[in-house]
């Protein structure tokens, strides 16, 4: 049986542009950024680059959707260069594709960048899916949307675990607060305010029961992460940070098609997670992991994903919300940085952006939002609805 790559990989540099409207830069501008922080990080020049993938939903920069834009806006020396694309998953994507080349030994050092420019498509939202998925969206969920989508993730959830929808909304406003009160510490966020309870409700509705403060915003942003093997790392820095699992799955069509799917879960969240928690060797992830950055597309999403990593019991996610569990000075901080809800949400570059702060604080370099130390942080990233999905699921150590 495949052992995995655990402990095969290595972090060494990491960079990340502030998110928000980039209105006066291009996808080309902020992935020159990234790419200049990762590097200094790594104390590596361009050259040194033996490999490089983009990932990127949306974005089809000025080269259309191949990897060239990254080669050229990045002028790198003529190395190869793949684009990949896995809907709100493609930054792990890509990441992964720098790392199974590095374990593979087909090459020493390998870049992974995620970009988007959300806000210059125009739309309040996602653009729409174009292409065949497109049209079948249109013809079999036409009134579809990803808020829609999952506020019937919420309604369904509330019902099987017999929340009242003032209590549901009260445990997501408390979530959403919980991001803000971390992401006002983060100065490469998008939204830096905290926010309490109170406004959380009585925000306006958006998909009920989600109101505005349980859904992400929009932003551009990018990020990336340079990869090598231990031995190289350790000549490179004295802190390179070890990849110990990296897993995706996807949806089989199963939770459409049949009435086993609850409705109150992500399946592939459950499948992946337990797949590198095998690959980790975590036996009991509540008391092992020291961090975790979620995919909070909604409040709802990170709610069940506490229960679909197994953190929390079934149906008992409230009373670690409550109990302050995933608190900066919790058992298992989630979203040290802000998460979606602050930082937004480009495509490409939220599952490295997640990678990023775990990055940081693994090396104790998270400023005035460092949690005590931190030996293994998970970052999920999840992409489509929640009967329909792919997810990746990753996790570091020092």
């Amino acid at each position: 049986m495949a052992s995995g790559i655990k402990d095969k990989v290595c972090i060494v540099g990491m960079g990340c542009t502030e998110f928000g409207e980039h209105w006066n830069q291009g996808a080309e501008d902020l992935m020159v950024t990234a790419l200049i922080e990762a590097l200094q990080d790594a104390g590596i020049e361009k050259q040194d680059l033996q490999a490089a993938w983009l990932g990127t939903c949306f974005e089809e920069i000025s080269t259309g959707k191949s990897a060239l834009a990254l080669a050229q806006a990045l002028r790198l020396p003529f190395i190869p260069v793949s684009r990949v694309e896995n809907f709100c998953a493609s930054g792990t994507e890509c990441f992964r594709g720098a790392c199974y080349a590095v374990a593979a030994g087909a090459c020493d050092l390998a870049l992974a960048m995620g970009v988007e420019k959300l806000k210059d498509t125009g739309y309040g939202g996602l653009p729409d899916f174009g292409g065949l998925l497109g049209t079948l969206k249109r013809l079999t969920f036409p009134n579809l949307t990803a808020p829609g989508g999952f506020a019937m993730l919420a309604t369904r959830y509330f019902d099987a675990y017999r929340l009242t929808r003032d209590q549901g909304r009260e445990t997501l406003a408390r979530i959403s607060c919980n991001s803000h009160r971390n992401g006002a510490l983060n100065p490469k966020a998008h939204l830096r305010k905290e926010i309490t309870v109170e406004q959380a409700l009585k925000a306006p509705i958006v998909a009920d029961p989600l109101g505005l403060f349980d859904c992400c915003g929009v932003s551009d942003g990018a990020a990336c992460a340079i990869v090598t093997t231990p031995a190289i790392a350790k000549k490179l820095r004295p802190d390179p940070i070890y990849v110990k699992a990296l897993q995706v799955a996807a949806s089989s069509g199963e939770e459409q098609a049949f009435s086993g799917w609850k409705g109150t879960s992500i399946e592939t969240t459950s499948r992946a997670g337990q797949r590198a928690y095998a690959e980790a060797g975590i036996k009991t992830p509540r008391e092992e992991l020291s961090l975790m950055e979620l995919h909070d597309c909604f409040s709802i999403t990170e709610m069940c994903t506490y229960e679909d990593l197994q953190i929390s019991p079934r149906g008992r996610a409230r009373e670690d919300i409550e109990a302050g569990f995933f608190a900066r000075e919790g058992q298992v901080p989630s979203q040290a940085d802000g998460g979606l809800k602050c930082f937004g949400h480009p495509i490409g570059a939220s599952g490295i952006r997640m990678m990023y702060e775990v990055y940081k604080q693994l090396q104790q370099k998270a400023g005035p939002r460092q949690i005590k130390n931190p030996t293994l942080g998970l970052t999920h990233n999840l992409g489509g609805f929640p009967s329909s999905s792919v997810v990746s699921v990753a996790i570091f150590g020092n």
